[in-house]
């Protein structure tokens, strides 16, 4: 059963051109960097100071493993952009409404 499942899911990799083994290892790798570019942010936001490369930076990581389909992958379907879209403006969106929070809450607190 797991040789059929490795099968399939390698098939979906060749059918698009793209190893899916690398971009879940993107996909992974990239949530502790993306972390701690939320981490870096809140904190130069709290001090005050530009966040543009903390965001910046946040919004790579938050990225890569789609920037990876997008550059090596082909004959993507279109509903497949639709629902990266999709979740990429969510995550956004959720991003910015919990860092919002913190920096908020830090706020509240010097007051």
């Amino acid at each position: 059963m797991l040789a059929s499942f490795n099968d399939w899911f390698l098939g979906l990799g060749a059918q698009y051109g793209v190893n899916p083994y690398i971009f879940g290892a993107i996909y992974i790798g990239a949530i502790p960097f993306f972390l701690a570019s939320i981490g870096w942010l809140v904190k130069r936001a709290r001090a005050g100071r530009s966040t543009v490369a903390p965001t910046m930076l946040a919004g790579f990581f938050f990225v890569s493993a789609y920037l990876y389909l997008a550059v090596f992958g082909q004959d993507i379907p279109v509903w497949v952009w639709m629902f990266l879209a999709a979740l990429i403006a969510y995550g956004a969106w959720s991003t910015i409404r919990d860092t919002r929070r913190k920096i908020a809450a830090k706020d509240g607190k010097d007051s």
